[in-house]
């Protein structure tokens, strides 16, 4: 449906649901916008239209959406010979910027990097005839809206604009009013499917506690049929310790979230295509257009935020025409947001049924055989897991740790083994020992000499020089006691001394509230 309309070069409004196709419903009529010197050979092209500057531009929301745009667009324009480019952060400037200098046609990237690059003056924008928005609306909930607005400003005002995305907020609508010229809302349904979500993926939905969760999940996991899986999560620190616990109980397990390092990030995406791990734990940020052939089974480990989440999360299954099922967990404080979720999608679960690891239901419901427990029995265990797809050294910005992005802190560094750059050996530094503000040496000589100098007949008047003492709370308390000891038989000496003319200065005391009654009294 959007195919005629876009090559045309009118601008378009895709709205589908997810795995219908939408990225090759732009990719196609941009590679078709693009020149390339294929079209000057056979005389559809003049060679003046030729340009290094990219002819197309689409804006992703995230990394992972970025790189699954460009492989799709490389595949499809391998032909023509269509030079595209993916930009996008958690990667080194220099190898973009050598790859815009020495020319690119499309490029397909995120918002931050691209404004980056364009205030550089390395990308220039100036010859953009046809921009692609794909995922309006989580740009939107992103907060990229801003970002996106500054480069469509670098565009020029001649140009074709797409918009696509699988659901469609008024605030996309109103961005398209201000920046594109009478589009064309394109709504691409299947006949006999009537519902928000695709009709092929089966969805349970299960109330859980949140401490039975991972036991619940390692079983799933074991049902019969089952390829590979995603599970998503609310937060970064949950979907890492749940990826720690299922590889404890046996499971190829990887984990892609915000604070993974870019190069961790796709190590752990790569191992899930190629089949290195079957279990990829992740936050919403690969919920977006990511597209992994025989995705069977995905989980909501928490309940998303609101149903465009839960439509974008279940669609990482049943994509093409392939059958899935989707399971929720939800918990008993979710209760309230999931209600909301399930009757904006108009479905069939407002108050779901209370279930724990050990429920038959469970059982029965998702085809895991009887006496499953939450490990994966030995025999089972043929994946290779994540350690067995090598790090790519991205030449990252930041920490730079096995772990990578912010507070990771890991011992080599990315894509790097850590016998290629061997770590420099840690020196002892050489202390000198003081004593009294002066070094040790000096110290005992000048202690020594006076002792020399009175076995040689010196004068009695040289005194050694004291040595300075710290006073601690318990010295001074022995120090305390000791003075009150010694009292009584330093008074004679005292006396004496008095009586030789020298008088001994008094030490000041302290008067208190006691010794001040006392005094007075008498």
């Amino acid at each position: 449906m959007t195919l005629p309309v876009a090559l045309a070069g009118a601008d378009v409004i895709g709205q589908a649901k997810t795995g219908t196709g939408k990225t090759l419903g732009f990719g196609l009529p941009l590679l078709e916008t693009v020149t390339v010197p294929a079209d000057v050979e056979l005389g559809r092209a003049k060679p003046e239209q030729l340009t290094e500057a990219p002819q197309a531009l689409v804006v992703v929301p995230t990394r992972e959406l970025c790189q699954q745009v460009t492989n799709d667009l490389l595949t499809a324009g391998k032909v023509r010979n269509v030079r595209v480019l993916s930009i996008y952060g958690g990667r080194a400037y220099e190898p973009q910027v050598e790859a815009l200098r020495k020319g690119v046609d499309v490029v397909v990237g995120t918002p931050g990097r691209l404004l980056d690059l364009a205030g550089q003056r390395k990308l220039d924008l100036s010859h953009v005839k046809a921009l692609v928005l794909d995922e309006a609306d989580e740009m939107l909930d992103l907060g990229f809206l801003p970002d996106v607005e500054k480069i469509i400003q670098l565009l020029p005002a001649k140009r074709q604009t797409m918009l696509f995305s699988a659901t469609m907020p008024g605030q996309v609508i109103s961005l398209a009013r201000r920046y594109m010229s009478q589009p064309t809302h394109i709504r691409a349904t299947a006949p006999d499917d009537h519902g928000h979500t695709v009709a092929n993926t089966e969805q349970h939905v299960f109330r859980a506690h949140s401490m039975d969760k991972p036991e619940m999940v390692a079983r799933i996991l074991q049902a019969e049929g089952r390829g590979l899986a995603m599970i998503f999560c609310r937060t970064k620190r949950t979907a890492a310790d749940i990826a720690e616990q299922l590889t404890r109980r046996g499971f190829a397990a990887g984990a892609v979230h915000g604070d993974l390092g870019q190069g961790a990030r796709e190590q752990a995406l790569r191992a899930f295509r190629n089949g290195k791990v079957d279990v990829l734990v992740c936050t919403d940020v690969a919920a977006r257009g990511i597209d992994v052939d025989n995705v069977t089974h995905v989980i909501n480990y928490q309940t998303p935020e609101d149903e465009k989440t839960y439509l974008h999360r279940i669609g990482r299954t049943g994509r093409a025409g392939n059958s899935g099922t989707a399971v929720t967990l939800v918990d008993w404080d979710d209760i309230p947001r999931w209600q909301l979720i399930n009757k904006a999608l108009e479905l069939s679960f407002p108050d779901p049924e209370e279930t724990y690891s050990t429920s038959p239901h469970l059982y029965e419901a998702l085809g895991i055989p009887e006496g499953t427990k939450g490990v994966l029995p030995r025999s089972e265990r043929t994946r290779a897991g994540l350690a067995a797809e090598e790090i790519e050294d991205l030449g990252e910005t930041g920490p730079r740790g096995a772990r990578g992005g912010r507070g990771g802190r890991g011992g080599a560094r990315p894509g790097g083994d850590a016998t290629e750059r061997p770590s420099r050996e840690r020196r002892s530094r050489p202390r000198r020992r003081t004593r009294g503000g002066q070094p040790l040496d000096a110290a005992a000589a000048e202690a020594a000499a006076p002792a020399a100098a009175a076995g040689q007949g010196a004068p009695e008047g040289a005194a050694r020089k004291p040595r300075r003492r710290r006073r601690t709370r318990s010295g001074a308390a022995a120090a305390a006691g000791g003075a009150v000891a010694e009292a009584p038989a330093q008074a004679p000496q005292a006396s004496g001394g008095a009586e030789g003319g020298a008088a001994a200065k008094p030490r000041r005391r302290r008067r208190t509230r006691g010794g001040s009654a006392s005094a007075a009294e008498s």
